[in-house]
Formats: C-alpha cells, sequence, structure tokens
C-alpha cells in the first residue's frame, strides 16, 4: 500500500490503532486524547504506553518540519516493538521486505553477490566473500570489508537479513554503499544483477578423496548435495571432505535432510523453547556414509552449519579442522502476517546429539588449525588430505 504524504494531523485513529493490535490493549477504543500543553496525564502500564505515543504525536503535529509517510510511522512502531527485545536475530518484516528475503531462500534474485556475516556482540557487518562475476566482486569488495552504510543509512547492529533486503532490488538498479577498509571509508555504487550462485561445488581432489563445499543451506541445496554425492562415488570416492568454511548457516531441515545420508541411525540436533518443550530431528537407518570423513569450519561457520560439525563430532564419524566456529545456538521462526508482512522471533535453543548448547560458545575443531594467508595454498584443506592420505 502507498502511504499518504502528511504535514500535520497525524491521523488520530493510526497510533491508536497500531497500538492496539501489536500490544493487545484491552477493550474500550482509543479516544484521541487532546492536550492544553504538551505534557502527558496520568496513565499506568499499556495506558501508559497509549499515552506517551499521544504525547508523541502532538509534538509531531506541532513541530514536526517535513513531509512523512503514515506507512513509515506505522513500520517504525512494528519494527520499534521487535527491536527492543534487544535481540539482533528478531525483527518485523514489511511485506516487501519479506517478499525480497523468500526470494533469496527459494531461488536466484537480484543483488550484489556478497556473502556477509554479523558479529554476535558488536553487530557489525563484514563481507565473507565476494563471489566471482558479481556486481560486488567487480566493484572491488573484498573479504574482510565492513559494510557500514547502505543508501546512506547507517547499518551496524541491523538485523542482516534486512541489510541484504536492502542490498537487494529491481535487476539494472544502482545501490549505494560505504564499507570500512583498514580505517578507511570507500564509497561504492553498484548496479543489481541478477544472481545464481550454486550452494553446491564439488570434485574428486584424488583418487578415492571427494571434496565438497557447502557455501549456504538453503532450499535446494539438499537436492544439489546429493547430486554432488552421488557423482562422486560414481568416480569412485572412497573419502570425503565436507568444507562448511564460511558458511553461515540456513535452513534446518536441509541441514538434516543431508546429514540423513551421513551420519548411523539415531538423533541430529533438538532444541527446547523457553516452556521447556522438546523437538528432536532424527537419522534413520537407510543411509550411512561408512568411509573416512573430514568436515572444515571456521569462525564464520554458523547456526546450521554449527548444527552440522557439531553432529558429525558427537557421533565420532569424522574429524573436524580448522578455527572455533562462530557460535549461533539458537532457532529463529517466521510467522507471516495477514497483511503480507512477517516477524522473526528467536524461539528455542538448539543442542547437539550429546547435549551441547554452543551458543556464543561455537565448536572446536578436533585439529585446531588456523588458515595461514601466507602458505600459497590452502593449508587447512591441505591437512585434511594428509590425514585421509594416511
Amino acid at each position: 500500500m502507498e502511504g499518504r504524504k502528511k504535514r500535520s494531523s497525524f491521523g488520530k485513529g493510526l497510533v491508536c490503532g497500531i497500538l492496539f493490535s501489536v500490544l493487545v490493549l484491552s477493550a474500550g477504543g482509543c479516544a484521541a486524547a487532546y492536550y492544553r500543553q504538551l505534557g502527558r496525564g496520568a496513565a499506568s502500564g499499556k495506558d501508559e504506553v497509549e499515552a506517551k505515543i499521544q504525547e508523541l504525536e502532538a509534538y509531531i503535529d506541532r513541530y514536526y518540519l517535513f513531509d512523512y509517510e503514515e506507512e513509515d510511522i506505522e513500520n517504525g512502531i512494528y519494527k520499534g516493538l521487535m527491536a527492543g527485545l534487544g535481540d539482533i536475530y528478531t525483527s518485523y518484516y514489511t511485506p516487501d521486505e519479506y517478499d525480497s528475503f523468500m526470494e533469496t531462500t527459494y531461488g536466484s534474485y537480484c543483488g550484489i553477490g556478497a556473502m556477509l556475516t554479523q558479529d554476535l556482540t558488536t553487530g557489525i557487518i563484514t563481507v565473507v566473500q565476494a563471489f566471482e562475476g558479481t556486481p560486488a566482486a567487480e566493484a572491488g569488495m573484498q573479504t574482510g570489508d565492513i559494510l557500514y552504510q547502505v543508501e546512506g543509512e547507517e547499518v551496524t547492529g541491523k538485523d542482516l537479513t534486512l541489510v541484504v533486503t536492502d542490498l537487494k532490488g529491481e535487476e539494472n538498479t544502482q545501490v549505494h554503499i560505504s564499507i570500512m577498509r583498514d580505517g578507511e571509508i570507500l564509497e561504492l555504487t553498484l548496479t543489481r544483477r541478477n544472481i545464481e550462485i550454486p550452494t553446491v561445488d564439488y570434485e574428486l581432489l584424488e583418487e578415492g578423496i571427494g571434496y565438497i563445499v557447502i557455501s549456504e543451506f538453503e532450499d535446494l541445496t539438499d537436492d544439489q548435495f546429493m547430486a554432488a554425492f552421488e557423482d562422486l562415488k560414481s568416480q569412485g570416492m572412497e573419502k570425503l571432505i565436507i568444507d562448511l568454511r564460511n558458511n553461515g548457516g540456513g535452513l534446518v531441515d536441509v541441514t538434516c535432510n543431508i546429514l540423513d545420508q551421513l551420519l548411523p541411525e539415531g538423533l541430529i540436533v533438538y532444541t527446547e523453547d523457553k516452556y521447556g518443550e522438546r523437538q528432536e530431528e532424527h537419522s534413520d537407518a537407510e543411509h550411512y556414509f561408512d568411509g573416512e570423513m573430514v568436515v572444515l569450519v571456521n569462525e564464520n561457520s554458523a547456526s546450521a552449519s554449527e548444527i552440522f560439525a557439531g553432529a558429525v563430532k558427537d557421533y565420532g564419524v569424522g574429524t573436524l579442522i580448522g578455527t572455533q566456529t562462530y557460535g549461533k545456538g539458537i532457532v529463529q521462526s517466521l510467522f507471516p502476517l495477514e497483511d503480507g508482512s512477517a516477524v522473526k522471533i528467536t524461539v528455542s535453543h538448539y543442542f547437539t546429539p550429546s547435549g551441547n548448547n554452543i551458543h556464543e560458545v561455537g565448536i572446536t575443531p578436533d585439529i585446531v588449525l588456523e588458515y595461514d594467508e601466507e602458505a600459497g595454498g590452502d593449508n587447512q584443506l591441505e591437512r585434511a588430505l594428509e590425514l585421509l592420505r594416511d
């Protein structure tokens, strides 16, 4: 819905209606309050919240200089309600933001082609990878760049999903961003293009050793993984390296579908919500990879990647090599709303099969090995090959 520009007269029913639906105020309506002075009368609880909104309305009506959109005010209240929880993973999405988010999950989209990660504590958003042949790579974005602004708005601490949504848009449109590199701010203008990046890549590295890279766990990743897995087996694969470095996570059910092909029968992961209710995901006895396996991880391996790594480690069916993982051990659920908007809410902790809660801790690899940029190659991958050759 296109918002109307307002100069004054906030719209007496707007804020009241918003408060009634979002905060579930008690019945009794939302009669407009008029102020002889811009002061607030006595109120308590939810009535106090309503009164304060009306107080702010009075200030805006009397003093605010510029035009504004009623729709932006409304969305700001919804977003503020969720932001007030202090959880960077809990957010409100407008209908357009929700549609854009779902596009990324289910297929190709128009954007810049950069993979981003966000620090749990600082909220800083960092470039993990600018994919080759994309606007991000062509503009010179590099691994380690800090995303500072999108269209003039600072993004530190903002929900990463919403930042990604801002970076997307119609094909051939431009987006202006600021990045920080070595203390210097760089301004870039990128032209959005259709982005189709496979989430799985693979090859037979040497006789009997297959190598599968999973960049994220999205809707089609399990199908892509199975195609790669079967092709490698047809080429004589007996041992396997799975690379989850810089994989920021994705869909839990897709992750469990892949693990079902690799693990023996048993528990993969379980979650517990605020009521202590537990939900479990299991692998069956039909499929099991009985060859030697190595999983590569690093500080950007998060969420679903940690479910994967944690299950492999707990079952002892593979060796983890790399550095301590990110430490995101909480699960979010999306709740679509009737008007096409949605909320994403943190709903539970997840636990590895042995009961480890890795939130803000991460998973320690069996072989801790820092990536050596001076080595002239991939020393972590080479260590995996050495292990499997023995």
